[in-house]
């Protein structure tokens, strides 16, 4: 076992999705592996030849290797993963941004699919599809049954084939199919605009491949249009994470040349690692040359414009990364909900041509040595998702509720049962409105878009800019993780 086995790693910084990707790293070879323990390979050896053997029907050798490798890593904690071929090529693509399909973003209504928006450009926009069409048939699958994500595998497929979508349009009372040819979609992660005179407003929805470039240009578009800009909301909520060297750039933005950024730290000597605010730790694609032109062209107003960043339990790794490094070096005032708390980092080491391991290496800190881990960011102002409250919010699944998550790394978790009670009853007390809630028509219980004039946190966001008051919430308080320290 004495054998180099050399492997091109990659650092994720996504959340629970495994999707979203990041850093190419040096090749890692494992020249000095510790001894292999040979007693418990031949045991499992032996229970591969039994089950072969013995069991009642044929059983194929590859499933059942595959099985055992994505179980034996399963084991460790949520975000480590084994892929194979077809996972492999899906998490490739979350990382790009691009994938082949029709086009549109979905959400599932009444057992339909429905469009929520079709993307500007794609081939369902130039078929005409709109906001609010239901897809009621997939070729010649029922969609009616279907999880949303077999629905969405149905209508992805490779470039230049077709797909027939049935669309129900309620508001002309008719049915009618469309023939659409897949091409490559490539989705767009960032939106912006100016909100009123002198504050802007900037959304991530995730780090992806081509995040720095389009966050750069929004920037510059914004400016363009306000060159006399007060403040800025920097909008992550519900952002699960993506690469690591963009959650750096976007950081570099706002901060000072050469900071801190984030660390990390695990086994390996290449994991222990500082990122810094610096061309050198964000090069993908032209990330440095494009964070160059954006300083350039806005005569750098963002080092030091008042900077609001809003943030929720949706909002995860790559984006902790910048609210924590933008709190820490107290450039921005953090607002919203406590974050969800995935403070390890994945590396994904390919195996063979298409296949790959997703492995927890490392955990990060922010500038100040906070382990985020099963904890999360907490607003410097917490603020409800409405001015009535956050009544859905105890719902919300975080880190620290996942079943084998890594623990912080600064103290020994200890389940608070009291605590625990508590929050069960406030869940049950929940699902009850929910589901009073959900006899509602859905134009009536359909949450305010992100951005608009309807959204509350925003609007407490530029309150706070313009040195105004806000209203804070009345009910939220840190949600800690009882720990002991240590020995």
């Amino acid at each position: 076992m004495g054998q180099k086995l050399k492997i091109a790693g990659w650092i994720t910084v996504g959340a629970l999705t495994g999707a979203l990707t990041t850093v190419s790293l040096q090749t890692a070879a494992r020249a000095n592996m510790a001894p292999l323990p040979l007693e418990e390979l031949q045991q499992l050896a032996a229970v591969f030849g039994m089950v072969k053997s013995d069991y009642v029907e044929p059983v194929d050798e590859k499933k059942l290797i595959n099985d055992a490798i994505t179980g034996m890593v399963a084991s460790l904690d949520p975000h480590s993963q084994y892929y194979d071929k077809k996972t492999f090529k899906e998490f490739r693509e979350g990382t790009t941004g691009r994938f082949v399909g029709v086009g549109i973003e979905i959400t599932q209504e009444d057992g339909l699919v429905k469009i929520v928006s079709p993307i500007e450009g794609s081939p369902a926009f130039r078929a005409g599809m709109k906001s609010g069409d239901l897809i009621t048939k997939i070729d010649d699958t029922a969609v009616k049954g279907l999880s949303l994500n077999d629905a969405v595998k149905r209508m992805r497929g490779e470039p230049g084939t077709k797909v027939v979508l049935t669309i129900l349009r309620r508001d002309e009372n008719r049915s009618f199919p469309v023939t659409i040819v897949r091409e490559e979609i490539k989705t767009l992660s960032v939106k912006g605009k100016v909100v009123e005179p002198g504050y802007g407003w900037i959304r991530l929805s995730q780090f992806q491949e081509r995040s720095v470039e389009d966050f750069s240009k929004k920037l510059e578009e914004i400016y363009k249009q306000e060159p006399k800009l007060k403040g800025l909301v920097l909008d992550l909520r519900n952002d699960p994470g993506g690469l690591l060297d963009a959650a750096v750039a976007v950081s570099a933005v706002f901060l000072p040349e050469n900071v801190t950024v984030v660390s990390t730290n695990g086994q390996l000597a290449e994991s222990k690692f500082a990122y810094k605010a610096a061309p050198e730790f964000y090069r993908r694609g032209n990330g440095a040359d494009t964070i160059a032109r954006l300083q350039q062209s806005t005569k750098g107003i963002y080092k030091s414009i008042p900077l609001v960043v809003l943030v929720n339990e949706g909002s995860a790794s790559a984006s902790e990364i910048v609210a924590g490094a933008l709190q820490d070096h107290k450039r921005a005032t953090i607002m919203g909900s406590q974050t969800f708390g995935k403070g390890s980092v994945q590396t994904v080491r390919q195996l063979g041509a298409d296949t790959a391991l997703k492995i927890t290496t490392a955990r990060y800190y922010t500038p100040s040595g906070r382990s985020i881990q099963a904890k999360g960011i907490v607003p410097d102002v917490l603020v409800d998702d409405t001015a009535e409250g956050s009544p859905y919010a105890i719902l919300r699944m975080r880190e620290s509720d996942l079943d084998k998550h890594l623990q912080s790394g600064q103290g020994s978790e200890v389940k608070d049962k009291a605590l625990e009670k508590e929050r069960e009853k406030a869940r049950e007390e929940a699902m009850k409105r929910l589901e009073e809630e959900s006899k509602k028509p859905n134009s009536e219980r359909r949450p305010p878009e992100f951005g608009s004039d309807k959204d509350f946190q925003l609007q407490q966001a530029i309150q706070r800019l313009k040195g105004l008051p806000v209203l804070a919430s009345k009910t939220q308080s840190e949600r800690a993780v009882a720990e002991v320290k240590d020995k």
